[in-house]
């Protein structure tokens, strides 16, 4: 397997046998992805490959609840500018046209170290939001 990594220039990484509870994010965003999928295939389901692009699209411009954030403005620090938007100029759009390059490059490196404090804020959201699913599922199961 090393040999075939170097031949064609992969990187391995390791990870845990199959086993849900050691890989749960990944595995609730396989989840959440083939639901996606199943939603925008067609119905013989030979076309999902075709169309997982627009499903990731729609996953990672998505506003979370938990997170108060898509996890595209997560990972950017900024919205994604949506394809209509650069077809019909939005106000977003004009204002960062508008702009020198110089000031276009300032804004960026401001949104940029903003990013790291929005990233902990979304961080203690989560724990909160995650707080509250597990004392209501507590009361439910009546414990």
């Amino acid at each position: 397997m090393n040999k075939l990594c170097e031949k064609f220039h992969f990187k391995q990484y390791k990870s845990s046998m199959y086993y849900a509870a050691a890989n749960g994010l990944a595995e609730a965003f396989n989840k959440t992805l083939c639901n996606l999928l199943k939603k925008i295939v067609n119905k013989s389901r030979k076309d999902w490959h075709l169309r997982i692009g627009e499903a990731l699209w729609a996953y990672r411009t998505t506003f979370r609840t938990p997170t108060q954030a898509t996890p595209y403005a997560l990972v950017y620090g900024v919205e994604a500018a949506l394809p209509l938007e650069c077809q019909i100029p939005s106000l977003r759009i004009a204002i960062q046209e508008g702009l020198s390059e110089e000031d276009n490059v300032r804004l960026r490196l401001e949104e940029l170290e903003a990013l790291d404090e929005k990233r902990l804020e979304t961080q203690q959201r989560i724990e909160c939001y995650q707080a509250r699913l597990s004392k209501a599922f507590y009361y439910a199961v009546g414990c």
